[in-house]
C-alpha cells in the first residue's frame, strides 16, 4: 500500500500531520539521541511515519482498531493512533507488553546467525533447540514461566536443581525439550536431540546433509567426486589423509591400529580396508573423527 506514494506525496499527506517537536518527544527517540555512543539516522527517525500510516492503513481496509506490540513501539503505535485521528477523525487503541530480555537487558530471539525463526526452513529444529539450551542461569527459570506450559512445581524443582547443580543445566534442557515440542513437535524434538548427542559422541545415522551442515559448522570439510567411494571404495588411510586428520598414510594406519579412527562415531577396526557409500552419514556426507574430539567431513558430489 506504500507503492502508489511518491516521496513528495507521502510528506505532503502523510508527514504534515506529524508536528516535529511531538516526535521528538517520544521516548524511544528521545533515549536514542540522548545516548553518547551512536546518534538517530533519519531513517530511523522516519519510520515512525510509515509505521503509523500502516495502522491507518489497516483501519481503513480491514477495519482494524488495535495495534499490539512489545514495549518497544509505544512510540509508534501512538503516533498511528494520532495519525487515525488527524487524518480520518477516528479513535483506534494500541496494546503494549513488556519485551522478553535477556539478564543482560537485551533482547531474546537472536542468534549469531541473526533472528531465532519458527518456520524450521530458517532455524533448524536442531538450531531452535540448541538456542534454548544456552540460555543463560538468570534467564531459564524464567522463560520457563513465561513461554512453556511445564507446571509451576516443575520449575520450582528446576530451579533448586539449578542452584545445586548449575553445571548439569536441568532447567535449560528442560526448556530446550519443552520450547522445541511446543514449536516442532515430538518428532522435531527427538531430531533435534539426536543431533545434540552427535556432539557427545553418539553413533550418527538417519541426519540429513543439511542437519549435518549445522551440526559440524565448524568443522573442517573438503568435497570429493562421488565416484571416489563408488566400486571397492575408497581406502581408510587415504580418507583421513585428504579430511586432513592424518599427516600421513603411516600416521594414520598407527591410529587405526590403537583404535583412534571412527566414521560415523563408530570406531573402525584395524582390518577395515575401505569407505564405501554404505559408511556415509548423510545422502551425501561422511563424518570423520581422530581421537576424541578432531572431526572432519568429506562431501562426494557429482
Amino acid at each position: 500500500w506504500m507503492r502508489p506514494f511518491s516521496y513528495v506525496d507521502f510528506l505532503r499527506i502523510v508527514g504534515k500531520n506529524f508536528p516535529v517537536n511531538v516526535m521528538l518527544a517520544k521516548e524511544s527517540v528521545r533515549n536514542r539521541l540522548e545516548r553518547s555512543d551512536s546518534g538517530l539516522s533519519y531513517t530511523e527517525f522516519s519510520y515512525m511515519l510509515l509505521q503509523a500510516y500502516d495502522f491507518v492503513h489497516l483501519h481503513r481496509t480491514y477495519g482494524c482498531e488495535l495495534q499490539i506490540g512489545g514495549s518497544d513501539q509505544w512510540g509508534n503505535v501512538t503516533a498511528g493512533i494520532d495519525l487515525a485521528r488527524r487524518m480520518d477523525g477516528v479513535q483506534l487503541y494500541g496494546m503494549t507488553m513488556p519485551l522478553l530480555t535477556k539478564s543482560d537487558g537485551t533482547k531474546m530471539g537472536k542468534t549469531e546467525k541473526g533472528t531465532l525463526w519458527l518456520d524450521p526452513a530458517r532455524t533448524s529444529p536442531y538450531e531452535f533447540y540448541q538456542y534454548w539450551l544456552r540460555t543463560a542461569d538468570d534467564d531459564a527459570g524464567r522463560c520457563l514461566r513465561f513461554l512453556t506450559e511445564v507446571e509451576p512445581e516443575e520449575i520450582e524443582a528446576l530451579d533448586a536443581a539449578q542452584r545445586e547443580r548449575a553445571h548439569e543445566r536441568p532447567s535449560q534442557k528442560r526448556l530446550a525439550e519443552a520450547m522445541t515440542e511446543l514449536i516442532h513437535g515430538a518428532d522435531g524434538l527427538e531430531r533435534a536431540r539426536r543431533a545434540t548427542s552427535v556432539l557427545f559422541g553418539a553413533e550418527i545415522d538417519r541426519l540429513s546433509d543439511g542437519e549435518l551442515a549445522e551440526i559440524f559448522a565448524d568443522v573442517p570439510s573438503r568435497d570429493l567426486p562421488a565416484e571416489r567411494i563408488g566400486g571397492d571404495g575408497l581406502p581408510v588411510l587415504d580418507a583421513f589423509v585428504e579430511a586432513g586428520l592424518c599427516s600421513s598414510k603411516s600416521d594414520a594406519r598407527r591410529l587405526l591400529g590403537q583404535g583412534g579412527l571412527y566414521v560415523s562415531n563408530r570406531v573402525l577396526s584395524e582390518s577395515r580396508g575401505n569407505l564405501t557409500s554404505d559408511d556415509l552419514a548423510s545422502p551425501t556426507t561422511m563424518v570423520l573423527r581422530s581421537g576424541k574430539k578432531k572431526y572432519a567431513l568429506l562431501r562426494f558430489v557429482g
